[in-house]
C-alpha cells in the first residue's frame, strides 16, 4: 500500500484531524504536504457534508444539508517541481470506501443519494422536483442495493466527484467578477445563479487570524467546475484513469474528495452520486511548460480507465429541446437532456416505483448521457441510456405490459420541506 499521506480517523470531525483540509478555492491556503514527482501515496477523503448525512430513513438531513461546509476537501498537496505553466499528471491508481470499516460515517458499509430542496440548492429537475428526498445505499463487495429502492442493483463506478489544482490570484479575481455580475442579474433568485465567497464555516487549512478572515473573504466555493478542474462529477474518473491539470501557482497544490461509490451522467439530483468518505492512492509527476505544448491553458484532459462496469445492454430515451409548456427552445441541449431524463422517469414509474425513486436511482446507477444532435436546428436531441442488466424485471416493452414490483416503504421525504 502507498505511503498515507493524508490520514482520517472516522470517529472525528473533519478538522479535529492531524491535518487540516479545507473547502474553499485560493492560492493562499497553505499545503499540508509535498508529494515528490514520480512516486504514489494514499489520501484518505471525508464525505462531502463531513458526516451531516446519516443511514436513516429520514430526508430531513438532506434538506438542512449545510451548504456552506461543502466540500470536505484533502489537500492541497504540493507537487515538487510544479510550476505555473506545468501540466500535472495524476494517475488514479485505486479508489474505494473506508476499508474494512463499518458504522455511522457514509464510506463505512454504505453511502447516499439525495434530491435537494429548492431552497437549498435544487436539482436538475427543481421545478418537477422541488422537495428533499434520500435513498441509503448499501455496499457488499462492489455492488450495491438500497431498501429505499427495492429491485436494483447494481456495480460501483467508484470515482472522486472533486479534484483540482489551486487558481492563482488573477484567475480567483476572474472568477469572482464573473460569478458575481452572473449573480447580479437575479440576486434572488432560488435556488441562486452562483454562489459567492461565503466565510461563515469556511475551512482554510492551517490559516488563523487576520490571514483567515482575508482569505475567507475572498476564497471561492468549490460548488461548480472551473479552469482548474474541480468538482466536475465525470464518472470515468476510476481507477485507471490519467489527469492532466493546468498548474496556475508554484507547486501545484492538488486537492481531491467528494468520493462517489457511483453516479449517472450528470449528477441529476445535486446529491446525485452514491456519496461517501473513502480512499483514492495517486501517483503524480509533472511535464513541463505542457500547458502551452499541448495547448492545455484551461480545463483538465484525461485518459479514462476501463475499470467501470462492463453493461452491454441498454434502454434509451431521447428528449429534445421543447418545453413541458410546449414552447420551441433553440438547440437547448439541457433542456433535451432534462425532457430524455423525464420520459425515462415516466416510463419507471409505468413498473410501479414512484417518480421520486426513478429520479434518485437515475442520479446514481451508471447510465449513460449523451448529446446525440446538435445542429438541426430547432431542436437539439438528448439521450440517456439505462442499463437493463440492473433491474430484477425485464423492462424492456413487450406485449405483456409492464411487470410490477414492490416498491417497498419508498424514498423518505424530508417533512415540512416548505
Amino acid at each position: 500500500m502507498p505511503e498515507v499521506i493524508f490520514p482520517l480517523d472516522s470517529s472525528k470531525p473533519f478538522t479535529d484531524q492531524k491535518l487540516t483540509g479545507h473547502n474553499r478555492w485560493h492560492p493562499d491556503i497553505p499545503a499540508v504536504a509535498t508529494l515528490k514527482r514520480g512516486e504514489s501515496y494514499r489520501i484518505d477523503c471525508r464525505e462531502w457534508f463531513d458526516g451531516a448525512i446519516v443511514n436513516d430513513d429520514s430526508a430531513d438531513d438532506i434538506r438542512d444539508a449545510p451548504l456552506n461546509k461543502v466540500h470536505a476537501l484533502s489537500g492541497p498537496f504540493r507537487i515538487e517541481g510544479a510550476e505555473p505553466g506545468d501540466l500535472l499528471i495524476v494517475d488514479i491508481l485505486d479508489v474505494g470506501p473506508i476499508p474494512q470499516e463499518e458504522g455511522p460515517l457514509a464510506g463505512q458499509g454504505w453511502g447516499y443519494t439525495g434530491i435537494f430542496a429548492q431552497k437549498n440548492g435544487g436539482s436538475f429537475l427543481v421545478d418537477q422536483f422541488p422537495d428533499a428526498y434520500k435513498a441509503v445505499w448499501d455496499f457488499r463487495g462492489g455492488e450495491c442495493t438500497s431498501r429505499h429502492i427495492p429491485g436494483v442493483k447494481f456495480t460501483g463506478m467508484v470515482h472522486p466527484g472533486l479534484m483540482g489544482t489551486a487558481p492563482s490570484a488573477e484567475l480567483l479575481k476572474k472568477w469572482n467578477k464573473r460569478e458575481g455580475d452572473l449573480i447580479a442579474t437575479d440576486p434572488h433568485r432560488v435556488p441562486p445563479l452562483a454562489l459567492p465567497p461565503e466565510p461563515d464555516s469556511a475551512i482554510l487549512g492551517s490559516l488563523t487570524g487576520t490571514e483567515f478572515d482575508r482569505v475567507a473573504g475572498e476564497a471561492a466555493r468549490t460548488a461548480p467546475p472551473r479552469e482548474n478542474g474541480g468538482n466536475q462529477d465525470i464518472k470515468n474518473f476510476t481507477q485507471g484513469s490519467r489527469v492532466f491539470y493546468p498548474v496556475y501557482v508554484s507547486g501545484g497544490h492538488l486537492s481531491m474528495g467528494d468520493l462517489h461509490f457511483s453516479q449517472g451522467d450528470g449528477e441529476i439530483t445535486f446529491c446525485g452520486g452514491i456519496e461517501m468518505s473513502g480512499f483514492i492512492d495517486i501517483h503524480v509527476d509533472v511535464i513541463k511548460g505542457g500547458m502551452d505544448a499541448y495547448g492545455v491553458t484551461e480545463n483538465a484532459i484525461f485518459m479514462p480507465g476501463r475499470n467501470g462496469p462492463v453493461y452491454s445492454e441498454w434502454l434509451a430515451f431521447s428528449g429534445t429541446s421543447v418545453t413541458l409548456e410546449g414552447e420551441q427552445r433553440y438547440l437547448d441541449s439541457q433542456l433535451a437532456y432534462q425532457r430524455a431524463i423525464l420520459h425515462a422517469i415516466d416510463y419507471l414509474a409505468k413498473f410501479g416505483w414512484s417518480k421520486e425513486q426513478a429520479y434518485l436511482l437515475l442520479g446514481a446507477a451508471p447510465i449513460e448521457g449523451r448529446f446525440s444532435g446538435v445542429v438541426d436546428i430547432p431542436n437539439s436531441c438528448a439521450t440517456v441510456y439505462l442499463p437493463t442488466e440492473i433491474f430484477d424485471v425485464d423492462i424492456r416493452p413487450s406485449a405483456n405490459g409492464p411487470a410490477q414490483v414492490d416498491p417497498g416503504m419508498g424514498a423518505p421525504r424530508a417533512m415540512n420541506p416548505g
